[in-house]
């Protein structure tokens, strides 16, 4: 998978290591690079359990895709925030007190 899309790899790698360090700052462009890279992910995914899911293993065809994600996971640990919308709280956020009577 990684040899097969090697330079969608290597790019993603640069902007992982940067939003790694500046979430902020690279949101936006971690999503839309990170979503190119979970469809080459889901592709292989499918590839390797879709045969398996049709036949006697079938029941270790969840375990078999839950392992491939882990090791996805350790090259990338932070694919799981692709698609996060961040939004900034207004800067004037304040709690109005409730007077309660008694």
């Amino acid at each position: 998978m990684i040899e097969d899309n090697k330079s969608a790899f290597e790019d993603f790698r640069e902007l992982h290591d940067k939003y790694t360090l500046d979430q902020d700052r690279w949101q936006e462009e971690f999503n839309v690079e990170g979503e190119k890279i979970l469809e080459i992910v889901r592709e292989y995914e499918n590839r390797l359990c879709a045969n398996q899911e049709r036949g006697m293993y079938n029941k270790f065809s969840v375990n078999l895709a839950e392992k491939f994600q882990n090791e996805v996971r350790k090259f990338f640990p932070l694919i799981d925030h692709v698609g996060i919308i961040t939004t900034k709280a207004p800067n004037n956020f304040f709690i109005k007190k409730i007077e309660l009577n008694s």
